[in-house]
């Protein structure tokens, strides 16, 4: 397990969404990122989660909603790499994931393209 700050963590996640290309990040719509030390107790391993309805079923309904949340993972994230190294990279693929579920792709689709 690799040791990190709480601090340290967060400034892995945002220089994570700092690659996301900007003609991308400014599609993004109601969406927050937050960082927390553990998922629930049923999928103690799980690294990220997006919560909300993503941008292609998001129809003319669609207004005065709470933001969609995408929560990366400290402790398991931090547990399931051996390297800082790895954990750079795996807070990279991870923040990528769920911006991709932002944007209406599924598991299946994520995986088939390198980014499960």
């Amino acid at each position: 397990m690799v040791e990190m700050t709480r601090e340290e963590f967060e400034t892995l996640v945002g220089d994570a969404l700092d690659l996301i290309p900007p003609q991308l990040a400014a599609m993004m719509d109601n969406v927050a990122v937050f960082v927390e030390d553990e998922p629930e107790a049923a999928d103690p391993e799980l690294l990220g989660l997006y919560e909300g309805t993503p941008l292609t079923e998001r129809g003319e309904w669609y207004a005065g909603v709470l933001p969609d949340r995408i929560i990366i993972y400290r402790g398991p994230t931090l547990r399931h790499c051996e390297t800082r190294e790895e954990v750079v990279e795996e807070v990279r693929v991870t923040v990528i994931h769920e911006v991709a579920h932002h944007f209406g792709f599924d598991d299946h689709e994520l995986h088939d393209l390198g980014w499960s």
